[in-house]
């Protein structure tokens, strides 16, 4: 089983998002097989409390404006790992140190990675 084309669609919008505020590490996994409930995780790591919090917020507003909305969110109080489900994607944003002590990528190694085109910045400024 393979992530949906919506699903992958979603992903651009978050990477993008997550991007646009300086979010790190930016890694998409293709989760379908194992988990019947969601498709793909999207993990991004932020610099601190602050980064983690704006990234989060970035990505929810990009997602609502491109019609989805969270079904859950959680971590926003704390800043340190913040959980946005849409359904067919969550997007995991971490702080840096959070993001190697869980170390999800090695939970979930085992599904394929999907590759992020993030768009090209403009350098003619």
């Amino acid at each position: 089983m393979t992530a949906s084309k919506h699903a992958l669609d979603l992903v651009k919008i978050a990477a993008a998002a997550a991007d646009s505020k300086q979010g790190e590490d930016l890694v998409a996994l293709d989760v379908s097989g194992p988990l019947p409930l969601t498709d793909v995780f999207l993990l991004v790591t932020g610099r601190n409390e602050r980064n983690v919090v704006a990234i989060a917020g970035e990505i929810e507003d990009k997602m609502i404006e491109a019609g989805t909305k969270p079904l859950r969110r959680e971590g926003r109080q704390e800043g340190r790992w913040v959980l946005l489900d849409f359904g067919d994607i969550v997007v995991h944003v971490f702080h840096e140190e959070d993001r190697m002590y869980y170390s999800l990528e090695r939970l979930w190694k085992d599904c394929p990675a999907i590759p992020i085109e993030l768009p090209v910045a403009n350098s003619a400024e």
